[in-house]
């Protein structure tokens, strides 16, 4: 019979530790409940591609010749006109001295044979004058005015093959500046690709420059999204080294002709001037359809597993739930929903790291 008290005792114990546990599962009061909502909201497609500067120029050599000296490093600033890259120009300067003496050669002929020209004419003019008095013979006119055409051609003669070494010697200073690779604009190198020694031929780039200004992006763009893309635009640019700032770009080009392969056009976007721009940077264009209805919820609201989206719905029960989302483009501090909430329906607005799976939610 004590037994039977002790057991009955015990019951009755367990049972009041029961009604204790559901007593303390209060409602939540202190989590902020929202509603999915559907609003018109700027429908943004992206065009994503490669920053370019505005003028990019391998610098190669216009002689053969061995890399005497290179003036610069990359990342180097330069000055249009600053010296790059001396090549060695011994040979230049032999043949520019040997155009040098072959015009001074050609000066002096030049001038012995004017001066003989001049003398032959001078003496054909007396006799001229003297055939006409019929002082001298036919014979004698006949061979003054033959020397006088001789000489003249022979002045003539002179005077080409002068202007012909004047012109060698003008060929052989512009040769001779060529061992000097000098900048085409203020800019930056971006490229050395020279050191002394190196065998610098015609076309092959020794360094490369870029002009110092303003870079653009190129951004490749569907056929079917080129309607939505207008010369003279302003566009936000993307560039993911900056951190994803966004840069206001304004559309500067768009090429005509359409890549074959892909099917897509290459639009040029002007970008503000900017220290850390660089070539070869990856940014991406974000150009607007216009506006569309969206099914937001703010970007507080997501939990994030992996590579999974999810979020806490309060049902009718006021019991939160976890549900999978699926998201689209993020703006500002809200995300679209593709799939996984409909509107209307209630979620918590910011759970954190709380587990509030089961949890009764106070809807105010």
């Amino acid at each position: 019979m004590a037994g039977i008290v002790l057991l009955s005792a015990a019951l009755a114990g367990c049972s009041g530790g029961r009604r204790e546990v559901a007593a303390s599962s209060e409602t939540l009061r202190d989590v902020s409940v929202i509603a999915a909502q559907e609003r018109d909201t700027r429908d943004v497609f992206e065009a994503s591609g490669t920053v370019q500067a505005g003028q990019t120029v391998p610098m190669a050599a216009e002689m053969t010749g061995y890399v005497r000296a290179v003036h610069v490093r990359e990342g180097d600033r330069v000055k249009r006109g600053q010296v790059l890259v001396t090549i060695d120009d011994a040979q230049a300067r032999a043949a520019r001295d040997q155009a040098q003496a072959a015009l001074s050669m050609a000066v002096h002929e030049s001038a012995a044979a004017d001066a003989h020209a001049a003398l032959t004419e001078s003496t054909l003019k007396r006799y001229q004058e003297l055939f006409d008095k019929k002082s001298v013979s036919p014979q004698e006119f006949d061979e003054v005015k033959a020397r006088f055409q001789e000489a003249s051609a022979r002045r003539d003669l002179a005077r080409s093959g002068r202007a012909r070494a004047e012109a060698a010697l003008q060929q052989a200073k512009t040769v001779e500046g060529h061992a000097q690779v000098r900048a085409p604009f203020d800019g930056i190198v971006t490229a050395r690709r020279a050191e002394p020694g190196t065998l610098a031929v015609p076309g092959l780039p020794l360094v490369t420059v870029e002009s110092g200004g303003r870079f653009r992006l190129e951004a490749a763009i569907n056929e079917s999204e080129l309607k939505y893309a207008r010369r003279g635009e302003a566009v936000p640019v993307v560039i993911e080294s900056l951190g994803g700032k966004a840069l206001e770009g304004k559309v500067v080009e768009i090429v005509p002709a359409a890549d074959a392969a892909s099917r897509s056009f290459m639009i040029k976007i002007e970008l503000p001037v900017h220290a850390a721009l660089r070539s070869g940077l990856f940014g991406r264009a974000q150009f607007s359809r216009g506006t569309r209805p969206m099914l937001v919820i703010p970007q507080s609201a997501i939990l994030t597993r992996g590579q999974l989206k999810s979020v806490y719905v309060v049902g009718h029960d006021k019991a939160a739930t976890l549900r999978y989302v699926t998201l689209g483009r993020a703006d500002g501090a809200n995300v679209e929903v593709l799939s996984g909430l409909t509107a209307g329906e209630l979620l918590v607005a910011a759970p954190g790291d709380r587990d509030l799976a089961g949890k009764n939610i106070e809807v105010r």
